[in-house]
């Protein structure tokens, strides 16, 4: 029900836009977060969006680079991400959750109540 896609190879600096395409439920009704898995590694919560108030969290890391956004119209969330540098490079996966953005994004969360999709894969070469 989730899919997320954009990923690909970037230069140190560079920039890509990930999708996340939601079928099968209403948009409105969840919030949405991205989150990336490194090998060997948890997975982190990267940016998460309230559907309700518009609310963000994000990875501070990423803060003042990343972009999370929705358009609940076309069931569609994104992840603008600028300046990429190597350590970015992982597993870019999308959920939609009923829990809020900090919660979302915070580590050791689990909910089996979420869904969740395929990630798509972000290198970023030195």
């Amino acid at each position: 029900q989730l899919q997320a896609s954009g990923g690909g190879l970037v230069h140190t600096g560079g920039s890509l836009r990930l999708s996340c395409t939601v079928s099968g439920l209403t948009l409105d009704e969840y919030n949405v977060g991205w989150f990336r898995q490194f090998p060997g590694k948890a997975r982190e919560g990267v940016s998460c969006l309230s559907s309700v108030d518009g609310s963000t969290a994000y990875l501070g890391s990423v803060r003042g680079r990343f972009t999370i956004s929705r358009d609940a119209d076309r069931k569609m969330a994104y992840l603008q991400m600028n300046n990429l540098l190597p350590e970015d490079s992982a597993v870019y996966s999308c959920a939609a959750s009923r829990s809020p953005p900090q919660l979302l994004c915070s580590d050791h969360y689990s909910n089996h109540d979420d869904y969740w999709g395929p990630g798509t894969l972000v290198t970023v070469s030195s």
